[in-house]
């Protein structure tokens, strides 16, 4: 039989959170979330990590991979910023046709080839063995696969926010289908910085 234990973790809090300019590295908060998730993976038979290529997303990864000697990283686009589905409107609650409005038409292609590309790669168990890996990466490519384990309705990724430096971990086996085995687990972060990256009305 075959386990891949997928980890996935947002990015941590960036700089200039309310613009997510493209460069924007971590803040301070951000850089102690990060290194707080490395402490939380130490121990964790991780074969690699992966992550996307934005600033915010290297960052994280590099001080996560301080916990976590001999661990290879890499960057992956897979693993980068992207709309995971050309949703359709129709039907949506009026927040979500307006948030779906503002992408372009490239990135309405560009994005779901490489979320599809990243499900291939990620989303899958191996033939035999176990593998461990992380994927420190965005808010959309975490919904996208929760959903997608749940096989929830294409739509559904929308409305869901994943916490800076949250944890998400799914289980895909060769004799089941895939398991939630932690969602947005933010059990590593003292309270103080748990909730950044959360619409301001949704932190608890």
């Amino acid at each position: 039989m075959g386990v891949r234990l997928l980890y996935l973790a947002r990015h941590a809090e960036q700089e200039h959170a309310e613009v997510e300019a493209p460069q924007a590295g971590l803040s301070a908060r951000g850089r102690r979330q990060a290194t707080l998730l490395g402490e939380r993976m130490r121990g964790v038979p991780l074969r690699v990590v992966h992550h996307g290529p934005l600033r915010r997303a290297v960052e994280t990864a590099e001080l996560v991979a301080g916990s976590l000697p001999g661990v290879p990283v890499y960057e992956s686009e897979l693993a980068g910023d992207h709309l995971p589905h050309d949703t359709d409107a129709t039907g949506l609650p009026p927040s979500y046709v307006d948030f779906l409005a503002g992408f372009s038409p490239a990135e309405r292609v560009d994005g779901p080839r490489v979320t599809a590309a990243a499900v291939a790669r990620f989303a899958t168990a191996p033939a035999d063995g176990e593998v461990r890996e992380l994927v420190v990466t965005h808010s959309f490519l975490i919904a996208w696969l929760v959903r997608h384990a749940l096989h929830a309705p294409e739509w559904r990724w929308l409305g869901f926010n994943a916490h800076n430096a949250g944890l998400t971990v799914i289980r895909y086996s060769s004799a089941g289908p895939p398991s939630l085995i932690a969602v947005n687990d933010v059990a590593h972060l003292p309270p103080e910085l748990r909730g950044t990256g959360l619409p301001a009305d949704y932190r608890i």
